[in-house]
């Protein structure tokens, strides 16, 4: 099959049949912006007054992050050959457009593919699953959240340090680099960081309580 120019690093990565982008970044981005707005705007007013800011802004947060591991990830993950996709598929071109700041991506690295296929298997449906635990108040919320954020810090370790250790070479320019490979993924860096530290002190607040809490004895009729 014959090869068409493609715009990745390296300039030699084999990419039999690929279909150059159709759509333009700013579009991308638009239709990407605009329905996570509208994503995090229907969880927001949905709960209205009945829960407290903080907690509706996690489940924004974990309805945002959770559709975009399942759909978005998820694509990737089960659509190997997206770089071949001639229908402008916009999933199909979010991963060409993404792949300038990261041609592992369309050059389908084991490593990428693993950390993509766990976060979109597993962590997507449990960062939905931790909508409804702070919608339902449920116990397990706090160990729900923390878990997923490990998890996404995880798996972000291993993406950058596999990276680094390739030689982290994998952007077309700057621009990308920075803009896409950096500014996209630091979110998933930072985010999980501040909710990892605030379900710690809560589990461990929690757990004080319980423990210096006094035992009372029933009495013996």
């Amino acid at each position: 099959m014959d090869e068409s120019p493609h715009p990745y690093i390296p300039t030699d990565l084999k990419l039999p049949g690929y279909v150059p982008i159709s759509m333009s970044m700013s579009s991308i981005l638009t239709i990407y912006l605009g329905t996570s707005l509208f994503v995090v705007s229907v969880v927001w007013f949905l709960f209205g007054r009945k829960k407290a800011s903080l907690d509706k802004l996690l489940m924004c947060w974990w309805a945002f992050t959770g559709l975009t591991h399942m759909i978005l990830e998820g694509y990737f993950v089960f659509s190997p050959e997206f770089y071949k996709n001639n229908t402008s598929c916009y999933l199909a071109e979010v991963w060409k457009e993404y792949s300038k700041g990261d041609s592992r991506y369309v050059g389908r690295d084991s490593a990428v593919i693993a950390v993509e296929g766990i976060t979109a298997v597993i962590e997507g449906p449990a960062s939905l699953l931790a909508v409804y635990a702070i919608a339902k108040g449920k116990s397990y919320s706090y160990v729900l959240q923390l878990a997923i954020s490990l998890g996404q810090l995880y798996g972000c370790l291993v993406y950058f340090i596999t990276a680094f250790l390739e030689g982290d070479n994998f952007a077309t320019n700057d621009f990308y680099y920075y803009s896409y490979y950096i500014g996209a993924n630091c979110w998933w860096v930072l985010i999980p960081l501040l909710i990892s530290f605030r379900c710690w002190k809560k589990i461990c607040a929690a757990t004080t309580t319980v423990e210096t809490k006094p035992v009372t004895k029933k009495k013996i009729r």
